[in-house]
Formats: C-alpha cells, sequence, structure tokens
C-alpha cells in the first residue's frame, strides 16, 4: 500500500513520518496484529458459547431449513421452476461470479450494470452482505486451515460446514475486519448500502414471492432454493478440505471434489481455486466442469466483463504472486 508524504520546503533529514491518518507505520501494524489475535479468538469453536450465540442466525437457517422440509407437500411446476432460476441467479451469478470471483478476488472488472445486478443477486442469495461476505473469505485465504481460518476444517466438519455461521460477531471488530481486508470494497457506495439493508432485502423477496404465488412460491423460490445453495457453499467450506484430488501443491487441505463442482457452479476445484485464487476459471482441466465462468464468458462476449484473468496455469505448484491475495 503506497504511503503519502507530505513536502516541505526545506531538506532535512530522512525520519519516520506519519501516515495520513496521523499513525505512525509502528502504530498500524501493531494494530493490525492486534486485529490478527483478535480474529484468531474470535474464529475459534472455543469462542461458541451460549452467551456468544447470534439467535437470529439460528432462527434463520431453522426457518429455511423448515421451509424446505415444507415445501415437499406444496409442490407446483411453477414454484419449482422459480426456485432453480433463482438458484442460479443467486448461486451461480450472486455467490460464486459476484461476492467469490469479483469482489473477493477481483478476477474480472464488470460494467456498472452487471456489477449493481450481480450484487443485488449476492445479496438475495441470503448468504450476507457483500463486504461481510468478502471479509470472510479473504480471511480464509490468508489463514487456510490455520488458526484464524473462519471455517477451517481443522476445527471439525460440522464447525466448517454449518455452526462457525452462529458465532455472534462483535459489531466494533466487524467494522474494523472490514477495513483491514476489504478497504477497496469499502469505497463502493453500492456495496455499502447493501451491506447495510441486507436483511431488508431478504425480507422484500419474500414478501414477493408470497404475494405473487402464494405459499408454494415462497416455500420454493425461497426456503428451498437457499438450502441447497446453502449446503452447496457449505461443502465448499468442508468437503473439499477433505475428500477429493490435489493438482497443485499448496501449504493447505484443499481439494478437488466433481460432486461439489457440480453443486457450486464450478467452486468445487477447490484446490485449483487455492492455488490461483485470482483466476477468473476455477476448472483447470478439460474435464473440470465450471458454469460459473462460462457464465463469465458469456458476460465478456457481450461486453459486460472485461480484464478477465483467465490465463492456465502450467506446472504444479501455487502461484505465490496469487496465494496471499488481499492482505
Amino acid at each position: 500500500m503506497s504511503t503519502q508524504v507530505l513536502e516541505s520546503p526545506v531538506r532535512r533529514p530522512s525520519r519516520r513520518r506519519p501516515q495520513p491518518s496521523g499513525k505512525t507505520v509502528s502504530q498500524r501494524s501493531g494494530e493490525a496484529a492486534d486485529l490478527q489475535a483478535e480474529i484468531i479468538h474470535a474464529y475459534s469453536p472455543g469462542a461458541l458459547t451460549w452467551k456468544n450465540v447470534d439467535w437470529a442466525v439460528v432462527v434463520w437457517m431453522t426457518a429455511m431449513h423448515v421451509g424446505a422440509v415444507a415445501a415437499l407437500f406444496f409442490v407446483t411446476w411453477q414454484a419449482v421452476a422459480v426456485a432453480v432460476a433463482l438458484h442460479w441467479l443467486t448461486c451461480s451469478l450472486g455467490i460464486c461470479l459476484g461476492y467469490h470471483r469479483f469482489l473477493s478476488h477481483r478476477s474480472l472488472k464488470l460494467a456498472a450494470p452487471a456489477r449493481f445486478f450481480i450484487s443485488l443477486c449476492g445479496v438475495l442469495s441470503g448468504e450476507g452482505g457483500p463486504l461481510t461476505w468478502s471479509a470472510n473469505h479473504r480471511i480464509h485465504h490468508a489463514r487456510s486451515d490455520r488458526e484464524g481460518d473462519p471455517h477451517s476444517p481443522n476445527d471439525g466438519s460440522w464447525w466448517s460446514h454449518i455452526t462457525w455461521l452462529f458465532l455472534l460477531r462483535d459489531k466494533e471488530m466487524t467494522a474494523r475486519t472490514h477495513q483491514r481486508y476489504t478497504p477497496d470494497l469499502l469505497k463502493d457506495p453500492i456495496l455499502v448500502f447493501f451491506e447495510k439493508t441486507y436483511g431488508l432485502w431478504l425480507v422484500a423477496s419474500g414478501v414477493a414471492l408470497f404475494a405473487i404465488g402464494g405459499w408454494p412460491w415462497l416455500l420454493w423460490g425461497l426456503c428451498a432454493r437457499m438450502v441447497v445453495a446453502y449446503h452447496s457453499t457449505w461443502f465448499v467450506n468442508s468437503a473439499t478440505h477433505i475428500w477429493g484430488y490435489r493438482n497443485y501443491e499448496t501449504t493447505d487441505r484443499s481439494r478437488n471434489l466433481w460432486w461439489v463442482a457440480l453443486l457450486s457452479y464450478g467452486e468445487g476445484w477447490h484446490n485449483n481455486h487455492h492455488a490461483h485464487p485470482r483466476l477468473a476459471r476455477a476448472g483447470h482441466k478439460w474435464w473440470e466442469i465450471d458454469m460459473t465462468f462460462y457464465a463469465i464468458r458469456a458476460l465478456q462476449f457481450v461486453g459486460l466483463a472485461y480484464e478477465v484473468d483467465d490465463r492456465i496455469p502450467t506446472g504444479e505448484k501455487a502461484d505465490p504472486e496469487h496465494t496471499a491475495r488481499p492482505c
């Protein structure tokens, strides 16, 4: 990160100068170290106690799973079609393309209309605001399978799959985490707006689905669709750090798992991704189907995506230039 230095009309001996914020480099380094220590403590199973449970998340997740089961008793072709369409829009475009490859890793650039629409699709996925999702993911790459990884499989499969989400996050720490790990995204007023209004969009989408199609549309278009998308994403956090094969040598336990890749529109080629996280493509072999990358290609064809980082890596080692993004 570049540092602005104020010029003086008189040349003086070199000395440590304050950062634009008024803090020295050592002070900023100390704050970063303190935040890292807090993250290591906060993102651990030991921090999850009855006093530190995010009950709003627990209630929401429970309601979605109950609704998904209830959907089996309200089956209509229209409702199922709505669920499939919204699953692709919110999971593939919103999460895999938008939150993950575009926002978290900056693997491509999007024209303004596509940027707004895809970010909205990510919000409607129900997986969190864009700043929080991206910050968690960048922390995951910075500390993958080590202390401080938000969903390390070393802490157990259930932890990496779902229970890490039940931790109540300190608002002040969350704000500092955003400043540390997503300073680029904080500059985008649209993303800040979506982060602040995230919950309202979910409520509005549920009301709209019920108003249009009644219980079948609500249960399939919201509950069943979200539950399938949730577990598809969570399997990337849990299963692909346990089972599968590896194309690259990485310092973590990431694996490529074909059935997770099919469920998650290409995200299951996880070892490929951890070896080269800045790439817009997750499938590196001809048989590694990556539906999200095909969507990126389509957007690129019509001029809505550009500067797509899609080079094919060579060799079996991870690219050191890209493994630590974006700390």
